[in-house]
């Protein structure tokens, strides 16, 4: 099992020994060191961080870990729930939020997890960043908030849409000949939250949209790398349905 702590977040493995795998208290430490790395960028009365996360099985555990660590570091939390990682790196911008949090591991099997950090640009860290984040881990030197000051949660699950309007509004997309070409297409959401947000997007656009793995329960149908010996189901609905197109 596995801890990989980089410039990037933290990502690893669920359960097992604490420091060799993603435990709740990792989950816990490395939250509480984003957290303090945020204070310090700005000196403001009020902090904001925006969380979203994908469909697996451990990461609505992995969130709630996270979003009471900041809120007892004083730290406002926007909960996105469900999300996509450009949605959540656009709600960090439209929040005006001062960090934000992806949890997902990406194409990694389901025992996997992963914190990923945003600045308040909605950006990866850079290496500077990413160093005094983990140097403030491993110092172990967080100080939390008192009774009176903890952070709130506050919940929004419609940055999917927003995130589909502000597609539809780029002077480059052309939603007529879109819906003009009257495109096919199958998805392979691999039960995550892909499975939410691509098929609603080609709806808006008016492609017939045949759904294949789209319940975001975290149950990986098959290894969700996107390579050619993962792909037979969807090559396979996709030539059975006639369909232009098919996107995993």
């Amino acid at each position: 099992m596995t801890l990989i702590k980089s410039i990037s977040g933290i990502r690893g493995t669920i359960g097992g020994l604490q420091g060799d795998n993603l435990t709740p208290i990792d989950v816990v430490k490395y939250a509480a060191a984003y957290g303090k790395w945020i204070k310090e960028q700005r000196n403001k009365k009020d902090y904001r961080v925006v969380v979203g996360r994908d469909a697996r099985i451990s990461g609505e555990m992995v969130q709630e870990l996270l979003m009471q660590t900041l809120v007892g570091m004083g730290i406002h939390v926007i909960d996105l729930g469900l999300s996509t990682t450009p949605t959540v790196e656009m709600a960090v911008t439209m929040e005006h939020a001062d960090g934000g949090v992806i949890l997902t591991a990406s194409h990694n099997p389901k025992q996997w997890n992963a914190l990923k950090l945003l600045n308040k640009d909605g950006e990866f860290l850079d290496a500077s960043a990413g160093q005094e984040i983990l140097d403030i881990a491993e110092a172990e030197s967080v100080s939390f908030a008192d009774v009176d000051n903890l952070g709130k949660i506050t919940v929004n699950d419609a940055y999917i849409d927003l995130h589909i309007d502000a597609i539809l509004e780029l002077p480059l997309v052309n939603t007529k000949a879109i819906k003009d070409a009257k495109f096919r297409i199958v998805v392979d959401g691999v039960n995550s939250t892909g499975g939410i947000a691509v098929p609603l997007l080609l709806q808006r656009f008016g492609v017939d949209t045949i759904k294949l793995y789209c319940e975001p329960n975290g149950e990986f149908p098959h290894n969700p790398e996107p390579l050619k010996e993962h792909l037979g189901d969807l090559m396979n609905e996709v030539t059975a349905n006639k369909a232009d197109l098919g996107i995993v």
